[in-house]
């Protein structure tokens, strides 16, 4: 999805592109390479370079001729492509980094859409997902009720094979990451958060991790601060009608890529659409992008946009002629 959102702008753009897959995920790059000569495009138009960010990524970065980055990774690493960037030869660069992204339901919501809704937004692609909904505000008075069913949907999720139609959940991209996620879950549970369900690795063969629960979340633990990039629900609770204290806290963050809303009321949810800090806002929806609207973070989730006529912008250079004759 990364390579067509990105490489689609470019080419449309007029350029040629040099695409850089993540060292973990070489394989779809490279069969869309193989693809692309089936489809009779040019020779040199389109190229990929697998391996490491530490020696090809920074190559790209410093590389004379390259006049453009688009890069979909960390904040910590976007920080450092940018710095490239600029010592370089001042390329242009577009960023897509982390996210920590906030989900508030409102007791006036669908509450069973917003279960449905939230597992996704949280759950899908094993929450190996940039826009993943890192925070979950439950108003009070449905707080245990959303819970109770969330619990009760996790236990029917099917784990295996995720080339398998059946399978709700799959593994983890590697064994570093899920490592990391059980490292997370520890740390949650050491600084007080409940462990309602999951928080290990699954007693079977593979890097299978257990769709996890936490609530009683406080503003200052590290789950709450931190993007997990993992399937684990962070669950926080806020008093009955209290939507601007709700609101601060959301974007009580240095990260501003996606954000969602669950509520009947049309006029809060664009009050509180207006007021969340973040490049998407989803009502009533979640993980529901459209090849035409712009996407891009705010704040230290960087800067430019995908998808849209905004992103042939990031690929093209304005250029002003005047003559007289």
């Amino acid at each position: 999805m990364m390579l067509s959102w990105k490489t689609a702008a470019c080419l449309a753009a007029g350029n040629t592109v040099v695409i850089k897959p993540a060292q973990v995920t070489p394989l779809t790059a490279l069969k869309f390479a193989e693809l692309t000569l089936k489809a009779g495009i040019p020779k040199g138009v389109i190229n990929i370079l697998p391996g490491s960010g530490s020696l090809v990524g920074q190559r790209l970065s410093d590389h004379p001729d390259v006049r453009k980055i688009g890069f979909t990774g960390s904040t910590e690493v976007g920080k450092h492509i940018m710095k490239s960037c600029a010592l370089s030869n001042v390329k242009k660069v577009s960023l897509e980094l982390g996210g920590k992204s906030p989900l508030i339901i409102f007791a006036d919501c669908d509450l069973s859409k917003a279960v449905q809704m939230g597992m996704s937004s949280v759950f899908f692609n094993k929450g190996e997902n940039c826009i993943a909904a890192g925070r979950l505000f439950i108003e009070d008075s449905i707080h245990d009720q959303f819970v109770q069913k969330v619990v009760e949907e996790v236990k029917k999720m099917k784990i295996g094979n995720p080339l398998d139609r059946d399978t709700n959940h799959g593994p983890q991209n590697h064994q570093a990451h899920l490592r990391k996620l059980i490292e997370y879950c520890q740390r949650g549970v050491k600084e007080g958060a409940t462990l309602v369900c999951g928080g290990n690795q699954v007693p079977r063969p593979g890097f299978f991790f257990e769709p996890t629960v936490f609530t009683d979340v406080e503003d200052h633990m590290f789950i709450a601060k931190e993007e997990s990039f993992g399937p684990v629900m962070v669950i926080s609770r806020f008093a009955d009608g209290d939507m601007d204290t709700v609101l601060s806290r959301a974007n009580a963050t240095e990260f501003g890529l996606a954000s969602g809303v669950f509520t009947r009321d049309i006029g809060k949810a664009l009050y509180v659409s207006d007021k969340l800090e973040a490049g998407t806002v989803f009502i009533n929806t979640y993980n529901k992008t459209d090849v035409a609207a712009p996407f891009g973070g705010f704040k230290q989730s960087g800067f430019g946009k995908d998808l849209g006529e905004a992103a042939l912008n990031e690929y093209l250079r304005v250029k002003t002629v005047t003559f007289e004759y």
